[in-house]
C-alpha cells in the first residue's frame, strides 16, 4: 500500500501514481523481425484531475531510466550507456502534459516528453477508467495510455547495420501506460 496522498484545490483533486499499481512498458522491432519488449518500474508523478471536465486536468510523470528491464542483463546495461539513456548524465525521462481534448469517450492528452536533452511534443491516446475505493478506504483513479515515437527524434540513434541489410534496432517505440494514482488517506 503507498503512502502517497492526494489533495483537493477548488473542483481539481491531485493524484499521485502509485509505482506498485503501474506500468510504463515499450516496444521496438529487432533485427527487422521480432519486436523486443521491456518496461520501466521507477515512475512517478502526480495527475491533476478535475472530474467534471477532465480537459481541464494535467500531468506531471518521471521516469528513472536506470530502471529499465528488458529481461535481458546485458542490453539493460547496454541500454543504460551513454549509446542509449546515459542514465548517469540523464537521470530523469519526464512528461509534462499541455492540453487534453476529448476524443469520443475517450482523450487525447499532449505533452513534452523530454529524453536526454531532448523534449518533443507528442500525444497519448489516454482512455479513464474512472474512480474507486480500495478494502483500506483511500479513493484511486486509473488511466491507460499510448503512444508511438521515433526514437531518433530523441537522441537515441545507436544502432548497428545488419550483414543482410537494414538495421539491429527499429526507429519507432511503441509505449504503453497503464497508470493507478491514490490519495492513500481514506
Amino acid at each position: 500500500m503507498s503512502t502517497a496522498t492526494a489533495s483537493t484545490t477548488g473542483t481539481t483533486t491531485v493524484w499521485v501514481i502509485d509505482p506498485s499499481h503501474s506500468s510504463v512498458e515499450f516496444s521496438v522491432r529487432h533485427m527487422m523481425i521480432s519486436t523486443s519488449k521491456g518496461r520501466f518500474s521507477g515512475v512517478s508523478g502526480t495527475i491533476t484531475l478535475d472530474p467534471d471536465n477532465l480537459e481541464n486536468s494535467h500531468a506531471e510523470v518521471t521516469i528513472d531510466p536506470s530502471t529499465i528491464d528488458t529481461r535481458d542483463e546485458k542490453r539493460d546495461a547496454h541500454l543504460r550507456s551513454g549509446d542509449f539513456f546515459d542514465v548517469e548524465k540523464f537521470p530523469t525521462i519526464t512528461f509534462k502534459s499541455t492540453r487534453v481534448v476529448k476524443d469520443g469517450d475517450d482523450y487525447k492528452v499532449y505533452g513534452d516528453l523530454t529524453i536526454l536533452d531532448v523534449t518533443k511534443e507528442v500525444e497519448l491516446k489516454t482512455e479513464f477508467h474512472g474512480q474507486n475505493k480500495t478494502p483500506w478506504g483511500f479513493d484511486v483513479i486509473g488511466f491507460s495510455a499510448s503512444t508511438k515515437i521515433s526514437r531518433k527524434d530523441f537522441g537515441l540513434s545507436w544502432n548497428a547495420a545488419l550483414e543482410t541489410g537494414g538495421f539491429l534496432v527499429g526507429d519507432d517505440i511503441k509505449i504503453n501506460l497503464e497508470i493507478e494514482a491514490n490519495n492513500a488517506q481514506g
